[in-house]
């Protein structure tokens, strides 16, 4: 087994690809050796969190490395199953963008890993990429947690975020497996979910946000309202004002606040941080 250390693998992780300045200690990054092998004796990572690859960016990727080659080498480990080849710890896309781009062998660095550790790289080389959507992180973590019983703390204090983003990332996947499908599907924000957390008619709500394209504001106000009777002097918002209010912000580009009362009388709040913003209003107001 390696020397490399569950708590150090992160920072060894990055100084393998280049993501971190700070210098790393030598041991952290001495097991492992670098070569080239055949494209076809890789096997995807089956730890591997994210689901979906975007086709438009791996092509890109694919033409980059016609042009380039790839530049950062693949992350692999000896596949105990099978010896001789390699399991992908990072980099897989890599690897299909290489395929793409007819090429017969790859850089990879081969790491001395046990499947915990190969699951926390995978993790970490994932979150760092900015297309990978909540739900694979989510899952990702729920792997840690249900494969390696890793708690909440444990995950944050490994993946350098808060507990409170653990936790509520964990959350969505409590969500009906539809509203899940259009968060994965890039329909459906976090932001946006994440108040549908319990619900029963979190579907429902769901395909309203959706076809109402309502901000993660609004969707509070919305569940706000829908959550039944409103405390004495609470004003009930109306899901066509709030898709009004949306459409307002979006045109703007500030905060919007419509309160309608009973009788269709009401008042439209417009909120600006500066001076810019205020003569931005002013000016559209101005207007004949």
């Amino acid at each position: 087994m390696s020397t490399t250390k569950k708590k150090g693998l992160g920072r060894g992780l990055t100084a393998l690809f280049g993501d971190q300045k700070e210098e790393v200690k030598k041991e952290e990054i001495t097991s492992h050796t670098r070569h080239k092998v055949s494209i076809g004796d890789l096997s995807p990572n089956k730890y591997q969190p994210r689901v979906n690859f975007n086709e438009e960016k791996l092509q890109e990727l694919a033409n980059s490395i016609k042009k380039n080659g790839v530049i950062q080498p693949i992350a692999v480990r000896e596949d105990k199953v099978d010896p001789g080849r390699f399991e992908i710890i990072a980099g897989e896309r890599r690897w299909l963008a290489a395929q793409k781009a007819g090429l017969h062998e790859v850089p990879v660095v081969q790491l001395d890993l046990d499947d915990n550790e190969a699951l926390e790289v995978a993790i970490v080389e994932n979150i760092q990429r900015d297309d990978l959507n909540v739900i694979e992180e989510a899952k990702g973590y729920k792997r840690l947690s249900d494969e390696f019983n890793y708690d909440h703390e444990k995950i944050a204090r490994f993946m350098s975020k808060s507990r409170s983003h653990i936790s509520n990332t964990l959350r969505l996947l409590t969500l009906p497996t539809d509203v899940i499908g259009l968060i994965e599907e890039g329909n459906l924000t976090a932001g946006q979910a994440r108040p549908l957390i319990g619900l029963p008619s979190a579907t429902n709500i769901a395909e309203e946000i959706v076809a109402k394209n309502l901000s993660a504001r609004s969707v509070e106000l919305l569940v706000r309202n829908k959550k039944g009777p409103q405390k004495s002097g609470q004003i009930k918002i109306d899901s066509n004002i709030l898709s009004e209010q949306n459409k307002i912000q979006e045109n703007l580009g500030l905060n919007v606040n419509i309160q309608n009362k009973k009788n269709n009388s009401g008042k439209i709040t417009i909120l600006y941080k500066n001076l810019e913003q205020f003569e931005l209003v002013s000016n559209l107001l101005k207007r004949n």
